[in-house]
This record gives structure tokens, C-alpha cells and sequence, in this order.
């Protein structure tokens, strides 16, 4: 048996006494077949999205309220959490006649809140983000004498999270070259890695992370946790801004790479999970697989046993429509290309001849003056990024300017839905993207908080069907106004983007 380092083997010892089992479910550790085939990979799924609160969240909670004492029982619990640890705390007191307060940012998902509210809990909706309920719950459990229940950075937490380690092993008896385990606070992944590099040091552990939320890998980078002055809300369940201490101690000795996934790798995945098990993940679900497919296309691994923990199903329905649209941009299936054809008669008909025999999945076009046309064209791809190069090559090759869009967020978010031509006679335009909270009267407020000094001269609004809304603004501001202007989006407090030079502003809208 290996040598287990002093925090492994602490952590052995905790993953073998915790108790879940009360709650919890042995989910079960599934062949993805059709995954498997295209990765030439043996790819296994950890369902933790069965679980009864569809996450395995309940696993930790119920770890660390089933150890207090008879005293702190009696006084209640309390924890923050955007929605899955929520459940796993509100579940767990009502098994153990606890009184549980959940506090929620505002912005929380309406599936996890109202699921919450439905197990029993009393809920508290506080603040836009997780840091703000964090903080309200700290000071509601100072006045009202409750025990704070941390959602990761906790080692009872995470010895519960740990005995998902310790059933994969269970179930799968031969050789496991990796365990894909998405990083939120890092609780999750702290208590798989603890358990199996105690016993199977040779096993690589990946974390997964978003983009644009990740806290895990800046703070590994970094040497110690480091806070995030913005994270991505697409994956919320793993939006954390900050990881915890405890849990940065122990990934740092036991996670052996951090593998970062974007939004369309991520709606990719939730595809590939649904192809495999006819089930849908929310995002931060879906990471997992997401992280197994970029580590295969970079190791370039074969003939390897890769497991992925899913280790969530929480998804609101209507963001089933974004997940959808974005999922062939992230498996590379389709290209989103803006071209400059000449207006002339014939010039239509020489464009599609380089589209070819391809499948078109969309097509905009408007006259755009005497001399040139633009066209925002999607076009479905058998052979990847390489099949996109070549589609750039054949476009410039026939004379066409043309701008490969595909992994242009801006340009997949608002641009694709209003394409229409270019504003006459329009000055010291700006083009800037916004992020807000979306609930009722939000869109009004935004309007209200931009103000009336600056003229906006172009607006675009879709719900994605998440909790956040998306605006796109064109907003006149003269150079010599530049700054107060940049110093009142500063005082807004919205995370936004300024998409002034983006190509795709320039050809279809500037």
C-alpha cells in the first residue's frame, strides 16, 4: 500500500468515517459509449446529478450537521450558497429536526430556489452575488446564535464530498488514468483527490474550472487564494470568486493539472452528456466532460480510462435555448463567418459557390450601400477548426473580406440576432456590453442608472435564459467626454466590455 502523505491520510481517515448514506445515494459510475467512440477514449460518467437533490452537495452537509453536537443542533444552521449546497443543507436539517436558513444571492436560479423553499428551509434572499449573502449569512448567524455552514472550506464538507473518491474506486476496480472533477471552491475535488492519491498516487486528478471563473488555478498560480475581481455566472454553480484556504492547501498537493474550458465547450458537453444518459446537466455539471475533451485534444491521449464527475442537474429550462445555439460552436460543428461581397449582379451567386455542398445553419444579409454587401453566414463543419481555416482561405481566395466570428462573444450573443445595416449620419458612437441582474424592473433600472447625458443610439437586449441579462449599447460620447463617461460606467457597478473595435461592430453596425 503507498505512503500517504500527512494530509491524504487525515483525509483517508474522514472519507472512511463520514456519514452520507442517511441522505445520499451510491450513484452509479456509467460507460458513456458514444463519447467513448469519438474521444478513442473509455470514458466513465460519476452521476452525481442523481442524487435526490440532483447534486452531490448533500453529501458534505449532511457530513458536517450529522457531527454537531447536541447543543449546536438546537440552535439551527444557517449557510449561504447560490442554490446545490442550499439543498444539501436544507435537506439534511429537516432529516436531523434541525431549523435551517438558506441565504440565496437575488439572483439565484429560480429551480434551486424554489426547491429549497419546497425541502423546508427558511430562505433569505440577499445581495448580487454569492460573496454578498456569504457575508449577510455571517451576520445573521452572529445575531441569531446559528452555526455557519460553509459550502466548501470546511473538512468535514469535504470528507463528504470524499466519498464519491472512494465509491469510483469501489466501482471500478481495474486501472484509472484520470479523474476530470469540476472546481467551484474546490470541496468537491479536494475530497476526490485527498481519497485516491492516499491510495492510487499514480492516478492524475484534473480540475476543470470556466474561463472566466478561475479562482482555483489563479491561486495555484499565485501560491496562495487570490480573489477573482469578476467570475462568469454561465457555469453558477461554480462562480466563485475566491477558494477556500483548507481546500487550497490540499489541492495544491494533490491536483496535478488544471484544465480551463470556455462557455461553448461547456453547452458542447451538456450534449454530450445528454446523447449518452438522455439527461440534462446544468453547466457546472457538464465541466467535468467539457475538461476530459480538451485534455484528450491537447495530450492527445488514447486507450486511456478517463472518468468525469457530473456533479450537477440544477438547470432552469429556458436556458436550454442558449445551451443549445452554442453547443455546435463549442464541438467545432459550426463556423460563424461575416464577408464582404461586391454589390453586383452575380456577386451572391460567386458567394455561395464557395459555400459549396456545405450545410448553411444561418444566413443575414442586407444591402449596405452601392459598392458592398455584408453577410453574417453559419455554416455546419465535419472536420473542426481545421475545416474553418480552410472555409477563411476560400473565402479570401475568391476576393471576399471575411472574418472568422466563431469565437467572437459579442458577435454570438447580439450580433448574429440583429444584423440589419448600418446608422447613417451616427457620431462618436462607443459600443459597449453589459452584465446585470436579471430579475423584475432590472432592465428599467439599468436604463435609469446609464442615465440621460449620453444619447444611446443603439441597444440590444435577449434573454438567454439565465439569471443574468445581456445588453449591447451604443452609446455617443465625444472624446472630450470620454473620461467622465468611463469614470460613470466605473460608478455603475456593471461588469461590461468595451466593443468599440470589435470587427464584427465595424462591418455590421458601426
Amino acid at each position: 500500500m503507498p505512503t500517504a502523505s500527512p494530509i491524504t491520510a487525515a483525509y483517508l481517515d474522514r472519507i472512511l468515517k463520514a456519514r452520507v448514506y442517511e441522505v445520499a445515494i451510491e450513484t452509479p459510475l456509467e460507460a458513456a459509449p458514444r463519447l467513448s467512440a469519438r474521444l478513442d477514449n473509455r470514458v466513465l460518467f460519476k452521476r452525481e446529478d442523481l442524487q435526490p437533490v440532483f447534486s452531490f452537495k448533500l453529501r458534505g452537509a449532511y457530513n458536517k450537521l450529522v457531527q454537531l453536537s447536541d447543543a449546536e443542533r438546537q440552535r439551527g444552521v444557517i449557510c449561504s450558497s447560490a442554490g446545490n449546497h442550499a439543498q444539501g443543507v436544507a435537506l439534511a436539517a429537516r432529516e436531523l429536526r434541525m431549523r435551517a436558513v438558506v441565504v440565496m444571492p437575488v439572483t439565484t436560479p429560480t429551480i434551486k430556489v424554489d426547491a429549497v423553499r419546497t425541502i423546508g428551509a427558511d430562505i433569505d434572499l440577499h445581495g448580487q452575488s454569492y460573496d454578498d449573502a456569504y457575508a449577510h449569512a455571517q451576520a445573521v448567524a452572529k445575531r441569531d446564535n446559528l452555526v455557519f455552514i460553509h459550502p466548501f472550506d470546511d473538512p468535514e464538507v469535504i470528507a463528504g464530498q470524499g466519498t464519491i473518491g472512494m465509491e469510483i474506486h469501489r466501482q471500478h476496480r481495474s486501472h484509472i488514468d484520470a479523474i476530470f472533477v469540476p472546481i467551484g471552491g474546490g470541496g468537491l475535488i479536494s475530497g476526490i483527490a485527498a481519497y485516491t492519491k492516499a491510495l492510487f498516487p499514480k492516478i492524475r486528478i484534473v480540475g476543470v474550472e470556466p474561463e472566466d471563473s478561475a479562482s482555483m488555478h489563479a491561486a495555484l498560480a499565485a501560491g496562495a487564494p487570490v480573489t477573482l475581481d469578476h467570475v462568469g455566472i454561465f457555469a453558477d454553480g461554480v462562480a466563485v470568486r475566491r477558494v477556500g484556504d483548507e481546500t487550497f492547501r490540499v489541492c495544491r498537493e494533490t491536483v496535478d493539472e488544471i484544465v480551463l474550458v470556455n462557455t461553448d465547450e461547456t453547452c458542447a458537453a451538456i450534449q454530450d452528456i445528454f446523447e449518452d444518459t438522455r439527461t440534462i446537466v446544468e453547466p457546472a455539471g457538464a465541466l467535468a466532460v467539457a475538461g476530459a475533451k480538451r485534455y484528450v485534444a491537447e495530450h492527445g491521449v488514447r486507450g486511456q480510462t478517463l472518468v468525469t464527475v457530473n456533479c450537477g442537474a440544477n438547470m432552469n429550462f429556458d436556458r436550454l435555448r442558449h445551451v443549445a445555439e452554442r453547443a455546435a460552436i463549442g464541438e467545432q460543428r459550426e463556423a460563424l463567418m461575416a464577408v464582404e461581397i461586391p454589390e453586383r449582379p452575380g456577386s451572391f451567386l460567386a458567394f455561395c459557390a464557395v459555400i459549396g455542398e456545405r450545410n448553411v445553419t444561418e444566413f443575414n444579409y442586407r444591402y449596405a450601400g452601392p459598392t458592398a454587401a455584408r453577410v453574417f453566414v453559419g455554416l455546419e463543419l465535419s472536420h473542426g477548426a481545421a475545416e474553418r481555416a480552410e472555409i477563411v482561405k476560400a473565402f479570401e481566395a475568391a476576393g471576399h473580406r471575411v472574418i472568422d466570428m466563431s469565437d467572437d462573444e459579442m458577435a454570438k450573443l447580439h450580433v448574429r440576432h440583429m444584423v440589419g445595416g448600418q446608422a447613417p449620419g451616427i457620431t462618436d458612437e462607443r459600443l459597449y456590453r453589459f452584465e446585470f441582474p436579471e430579475r423584475p424592473g432590472a432592465l428599467l433600472k439599468f436604463l435609469k442608472a446609464v442615465g440621460t447625458r449620453w444619447n444611446i443610439s443603439l441597444f440590444h437586449y435577449r434573454n438567454h435564459g439565465s439569471d443574468y441579462g445581456r445588453v449591447l449599447a451604443g452609446i455617443q460620447v465625444p472624446d472630450a467626454e470620454r473620461a467622465d463617461f468611463e469614470q460613470h460606467l466605473q460608478d455603475l457597478g456593471y461588469p461590461y466590455a468595451d466593443e468599440s473595435e470589435n470587427p464584427a461592430y465595424r462591418m455590421f453596425l458601426a
